[in-house]
């Protein structure tokens, strides 16, 4: 374990994945005290600093680049930089940009801090009616190679599964499940979380599916799979429709 001796720190700091109104008063602090705010994308942030009248420096930290500045970065903290870390939307490393920074600081010794706050899957995840005692966060489905055998991982899995998918592959996402999953196994497809047009269509794939053929696919999208060990147990078990059946057949012969 290293001894965290840097005067400098990283600080994570979450942003809205909608309604401006969800940043916090120590987000908005945090982004006026920094040295310098790494951003995803200098011109998304830009328009985050209009609303609050933050006037601080942004550095861009994308995918991109971030393998070639994370070196010089470490080295700038080490000397007593605080940088402040966000992303487009959401908590900086959930499926942006973020983690390579974060590792390496945490691998010399440098104190992150990450802000509590917006994040998409956890309201959808809350939301969506399924037990969430326990989940798997999958992120991203992989767009190819590798896709297959994730999508049975998750139709094997008892815990209830949060993932992202994009608005032009979700059909294609519920027609995959469908070829996997329990003919009854629930999903919350929970669209625009925390904008102007945020909803939750519930059903099975078959529903989902006739919906979304039906209905104008845009925004982002959350999926919330309902565990498999949860759909087991909504169903009767074969002693149970055994006896139902009986009583029936019991009542049809009087």
């Amino acid at each position: 374990m290293k001894e965290q001796k840097s005067s400098g720190k990283l600080t994570v700091v979450p942003t809205p994945v909608g309604n401006l109104e969800d940043m916090t008063f120590r987000a908005i602090r945090i982004l006026k005290e920094a040295d310098a705010v790494l951003a995803e994308d200098t011109r998304t942030t830009s328009l985050l600093f209009q609303k609050f009248e933050i006037s601080n420096k942004l550095i861009a930290h994308h995918q991109n680049n971030e393998h070639k500045t994370v070196d010089h970065l470490v080295e700038e903290i080490k000397h007593g930089k605080h940088y402040a870390l966000v992303s487009d939307a959401g908590t900086p490393g959930i499926s942006d940009p973020g983690f390579l920074l974060i590792r390496a600081c945490v691998q010399n010794g440098i104190l992150v801090e990450c802000l509590p706050g917006p994040t998409a899957f956890v309201p959808a995840l809350v939301a969506s009616g399924f037990p969430c005692e326990k989940f798997v966060y999958e992120g991203f489905l992989p767009q190819k190679k590798g896709r297959e055998s994730r999508i049975k991982k998750i139709a094997a899995e008892d815990r209830t599964v949060v993932l992202y998918e994009s608005p032009h592959r979700l059909i294609k996402a519920l027609e995959q499940f469908k070829s996997f999953f329990h003919a009854d196994r629930k999903i919350a497809v929970c669209r625009e979380i925390s904008k102007k047009f945020e909803e939750i269509i519930r059903g099975n794939c078959e529903e989902l599916i006739h919906h979304f053929t039906t209905h104008p696919i845009k925004g982002e999208f959350v999926l919330v799979v309902e565990g498999k060990e949860s759909k087991d147990e909504n169903q009767p078990d074969k002693k149970s429709r055994e006896k139902k059946s009986k009583h029936h057949r019991r009542e049809e012969e009087e």
